[in-house]
Order: structure tokens, then C-alpha cells, then sequence
């Protein structure tokens, strides 16, 4: 499973409706609103590299309202439990 964290830019009037129409696209698992420098943040999640081009450049970047994206591939992700761990490296129970 390929994981894709995609920034988007969007037309400030339709933030809302842009969401909701990213959501919606097969391959995106969520869509968050935020703050920072971006408007919002997708998660794509495919099996074939090749979906990425289908989802992103094909259905998300033409989403009315959607002006720019960023993607961002993730090569390995990392469990709250395995944080845990890694921060208690050192440290004694």
C-alpha cells in the first residue's frame, strides 16, 4: 500500500466544497482542514504507484476551487507504539 500526504491550495470560497469533493474521490482515505500554509490535507492511499497520477494529477488537482498541490510519499510510517519506544530509548522502567 502506497501512502501520498497531499497539500492543496484552494480558492478561499470553496474550501468547504473542495473537501467534500476530494473526500469523496476513491483513493483518498481523508481530507483535513488546517491551519499553516496550506488550506488542506489529504491522504491518498493506492496499491499501484501508477493509481497515484490517476488520484492526484487526474481527479484531485481538478476539483473546482483546488489551485495548487503538493505531494508528499511516505516510505514508512511509524506506529504511536513505535514512538514510544523510540523516545524511551535510554531511559530505564
Amino acid at each position: 500500500m502506497l501512502t501520498a500526504i497531499v497539500h492543496i491550495d484552494c480558492d478561499a470560497d470553496r474550501i468547504p466544497e473542495a473537501a467534500a469533493q476530494i473526500a469523496e474521490i476513491e483513493g483518498v482515505s481523508e481530507v483535513y482542514s488546517v491551519t499553516g500554509g496550506v488550506d488542506l490535507i489529504a491522504l491518498v492511499r493506492v496499491r499501484e504507484h501508477e493509481r497515484l497520477a490517476d488520484v492526484i494529477a487526474d481527479r484531485v488537482s481538478k476539483v473546482p476551487g483546488v489551485l495548487r498541490t503538493e505531494t508528499y510519499i511516505a516510505f514508512r510510517a511509524y506506529s504511536r507504539h513505535d514512538l514510544e519506544q523510540a523516545f524511551a530509548l535510554g531511559l530505564e522502567d
